[in-house]
């Protein structure tokens, strides 16, 4: 099928140039010049994937994508035209899939769509996974905590759905990137962690007395299910 994407950017050379390459990849793309016509688009459409800029007239992309993830759980790529760290932890900390900084070459985004695009779709037929109150359905990318839905990022249900995979095995830093990929090495270890403390936060897991996720120091996370009452070695190492 092809994919819809929605760029909200207030560069109009740019957003037809991006709409002209992106064709020929197989994209329909819609662009907005101003948050509030992107916003408007995004209820519209309901797009595959949106393309947000950080700099923009009125509202800028951090406000933009809060709003975008009280509502929607549709991935983002955010564009920096600063290119500092900080500017990408908050985009990762508000909910973005990832980010690209400016200038960039086409060809680089055209990549990352189709990474991020290959993330939310990577499920499992028919597959639902019970943990407790936890219950997970990686067909309908659905996730539910004691009857009631809880959103997820497309980062956050593909760290989960991996974790969950294979329970009380210990997953790496790097395992973890593999999964989020996309993410600059520069800062992949702020970018799994604050994946990962914002996926605790959703399950209302407490890190001092974790229910579902532990940290293992030095070693990365590990998935505990609580409908199993034991204590194994790995569980003395965790946090």
């Amino acid at each position: 099928m092809q994919a819809t994407l929605l760029i909200i950017d207030d560069d109009r050379k740019l957003n037809l140039l991006l709409q002209e390459y992106l064709a020929d990849f197989g994209f329909r793309t819609l662009t907005a010049v101003h948050p509030e016509e992107g916003l408007k688009k995004l209820k519209q459409v309901r797009p595959d994937l949106i393309i947000l800029d950080v700099m923009l007239p009125e509202m800028n992309g951090f406000e933009v994508c809060k709003r975008i993830r009280a509502e929607s759980k549709v991935p983002i790529i955010m564009l920096t035209a600063r290119g500092e760290l900080m500017d990408r932890v908050v985009g990762l900390e508000l909910g973005a899939d990832d980010y690209l900084q400016k200038p960039f070459e086409p060809r680089e985004l055209a990549a990352r769509i189709q990474s991020v695009l290959r993330r939310s779709i990577r499920i499992e037929a028919s597959a639902l996974r019970c943990f407790g109150p936890l219950q997970i359905d990686l067909e309908r990318r659905e996730v539910r905590l004691h009857g009631h839905l809880i959103s997820l990022t497309t980062n956050e249900f593909a760290a989960l759905a991996l974790l969950t995979d294979r329970p009380g095995k210990v997953m790496d830093r790097d395992t973890i990137l593999q999964t989020l990929r996309g993410m600059d090495c520069e800062a992949y270890n702020r970018s799994v962690d604050i994946t990962m403390s914002r996926l605790r936060q959703k399950l209302g897991d407490d890190p001092k007395a974790p229910i579902f996720i532990k940290t293992v120091w030095g070693a990365g996370y590990v998935f505990v299910n609580p409908a199993e009452d034991r204590d194994d070695d790995v569980e003395k190492k965790t946090l």
